[in-house]
C-alpha cells in the first residue's frame, strides 16, 4: 500500500520554523506581535490590498465584514450557493437572511445573469453579496464587481481557496468592498487556521480591527460600549504565514502542473469535464475538480480510497442543505448537476507526476 496521499496536504517552505523561534525568544507568543504586522504587509504587498488585517479564521473574518458594514436582523445578503458553509455561516451570526445565487457554466461559479436578473426583479434590496471563488478559481469578478455597484450593494469577495488567483492581473479579493483569504490547514497556503480581511477602505479595516480585540475602548482601564470578538490571529501563526508566504508562486505553480497532469492523463475520457478557466484569468488551482458524465462520484471516491487516496464530492449547494430549507435560491440546476456528477480529486503539492498518473489510472478503471 502506497503512502496516504491527501487531498491538500499542508506544505512547509522551511523558513517557517526558524520564524517561530524568533517568536518563542521574543516571548510574543500571544495575538499580536511583530510577525502579525510582518504578515498583513505580506498580503498586501502580493495581493495590493491596501489595507489588511490577521484573523482567527476566513469566517471570522467575513462575520467582521458584515458587521462593519451594518448587516443586521432581517437584512438579505446574496451568496453563492455552490460553496463551503463557512462562507454563509456569518450572515446567520448577524440575524441576516441568505439570499442564494446558482452558478454558471463557465466558471461553476455564480453566475452573473442569475445575479442581475433578481437584483432588477426582486421586492427586498439586498445589503450585500459574499461571491466565494470556488476551488481557488476565478469568478466573473469584473461584471459582477459592476452588477454589485449598478445596484449599490456591498460586495464581500470569498477568496477563502483563491489566494494567488488573478483576474486580469488583478488579485482576487481586491475587487470588492472587502476580501478574506484563508490559511486553513488545507489551504495553498496554511498556518494551521487563520484568516486575513482586505479592504481599499482604511477606516473600516479599523473598525474591524477593533471588534476583533473584544471592542475596547481607548481607556487604561477596560471599557467596552459595543460588543466585540476575539479573533485576532496569534504571532505564532503569523510566522508560520510569513514563511509561507515566501513560497506561495510556487505552490500556485505545482498546483497548476498537477492539474496538467490531470487533464493530460484523462485527456481519452470523453466524459469527463475539468473545472473551467475564464478567459483573462489565472486561477490557482487549489483543487482539480472535475465532473465525469458516465462514472459515479462515489465510486470514483471508492476506488481512490482503495489504493490510500483522498478525495470529495464536489460541494453539495447551500440551498439543498436541510439548514437552509427555507431560505430563498434563484436557481437553475447548474449546482445541483455539478454536485451530482463531480469529484475533487487529491491536489497535494508534494505530489509526483507518478502518482498522479496512478490516480487517473484508477478512475479510469471504474
Amino acid at each position: 500500500m502506497n503512502k496516504r496521499i491527501f487531498l491538500s496536504a499542508p506544505h512547509m517552505g522551511g523558513s517557517e520554523l526558524g520564524y517561530i523561534e524568533q517568536v518563542f525568544e521574543s516571548n510574543y507568543i500571544a495575538p499580536l506581535g511583530a510577525f502579525v504586522d510582518r504578515f498583513e504587509e505580506s498580503i498586501k504587498a502580493y495581493t495590493g490590498a491596501a489595507h489588511a488585517l490577521a484573523t482567527t479564521s476566513g469566517t471570522a473574518a467575513i462575520h467582521l465584514a458584515l458587521r462593519v458594514l451594518g448587516i443586521g436582523a432581517g437584512d438579505d445578503v446574496l451568496a453563492s450557493t455552490f460553496t463551503f458553509i463557512g462562507s454563509v455561516n456569518a450572515i446567520l451570526y448577524q440575524g441576516a437572511n441568505p439570499v442564494f445565487i446558482d452558478s454558471d457554466k463557465e466558471s461553476w461559479n455564480l453566475s452573473p445573469q442569475l445575479l442581475e436578473h433578481y437584483l432588477l426583479t426582486c421586492h427586498k434590496k439586498p445589503k450585500a453579496l459574499i461571491l466565494t471563488h470556488l476551488y481557488g478559481m476565478c469568478a466573473d469578478i469584473e461584471t459582477i464587481a459592476q452588477v454589485c455597484r449598478l445596484h449599490g450593494i456591498y460586495l464581500i469577495e470569498d477568496a477563502a481557496e483563491s489566494l494567488g488567483a488573478t483576474f486580469g492581473g488583478k488579485h482576487t479579493g481586491t475587487f470588492g468592498d472587502f476580501g478574506i483569504y484563508s490559511f486553513n490547514g488545507n489551504k495553498i497556503i496554511t498556518v494551521s487556521g487563520g484568516g486575513m480581511l482586505v479592504s481599499a477602505n482604511e477606516e473600516w479595516i479599523a473598525k474591524a480591527k477593533f471588534y476583533a480585540t473584544q471592542a475596547k475602548e481607548p481607556f487604561l482601564h477596560y471599557e467596552h460600549e459595543e460588543y466585540g470578538y476575539n479573533y485576532r490571529m496569534s504571532n505564532v501563526l503569523a510566522a508560520i504565514g510569513v514563511g509561507q508566504m515566501e513560497v506561495l508562486e510556487e505552490r500556485v505553480a505545482k498546483k497548476r502542473q498537477i492539474f496538467a497532469w490531470y487533464k493530460e492523463f484523462l485527456a481519452q475520457e470523453k466524459s469527463v469535464e475539468f473545472m473551467p478557466e475564464l478567459p483573462n484569468s489565472r486561477g490557482n488551482r487549489w483543487l482539480s475538480a472535475l465532473t465525469c458524465q458516465t462514472k459515479s462520484p462515489a465510486l470514483i471516491i471508492q476506488a481512490l480510497e482503495h489504493i490510500n487516496v483522498e478525495s470529495r464530492p464536489l460541494w453539495k449547494p447551500m440551498h439543498m442543505q436541510p439548514l437552509f430549507a427555507h431560505a430563498k435560491a434563484i436557481v437553475d440546476g447548474t449546482s445541483e448537476t455539478l454536485f451530482e456528477k463531480g469529484v475533487c480529486l487529491a491536489s497535494s503539492t508534494t505530489m509526483t507526476q507518478e502518482e498522479v498518473k496512478m490516480i487517473c489510472e484508477a478512475i479510469k478503471n471504474v
